[in-house]
């Protein structure tokens, strides 16, 4: 059976760029969210394998939505896809629990990686 993914990004190209490489190797996308707010409420409906979640979004921040989601599901598995490789941003990413970091522009090869890595 396929991995179940949660795609978070306000950018709509860039989910679709996502769910293609996904899709391409096997996972199934489950649901897609542009901001925050949405990923939670996906995330408690749809209950994914695994989330790609931006960064920068309107109405609530990824890094936010990542700590929502931790506490309605303490084994909640989400990866951080940003274009903001700041080093204070990947500390706040994985404190709150991210379990990877993948930065934008990314390659398929490492949005894979990440996803093997964090559902293991």
């Amino acid at each position: 059976m396929a991995h179940r993914v949660l795609i978070v990004d306000d950018a709509a190209f860039m989910r679709m760029m996502i769910k293609d490489i996904l899709v391409r190797h096997g996972y199934e996308v489950v649901g897609e969210a542009a901001d925050g707010v949405q990923a939670v409420e996906k995330y408690q409906e749809l209950r994914p394998d695994v989330v790609t979640m931006d960064i920068t979004m309107p109405e609530m921040d990824g890094i936010q939505a990542l700590r929502e989601i931790r506490n309605f599901d303490p084994d909640a598995r989400v990866i951080i896809c940003s274009a903001m490789g700041q080093q204070t941003l990947v500390v706040d990413a994985v404190q709150a629990g991210a379990i990877d970091f993948v930065v934008k522009p990314f390659h398929a090869d490492r949005v894979i990686e990440a996803l093997q890595r964090a559902l293991k």
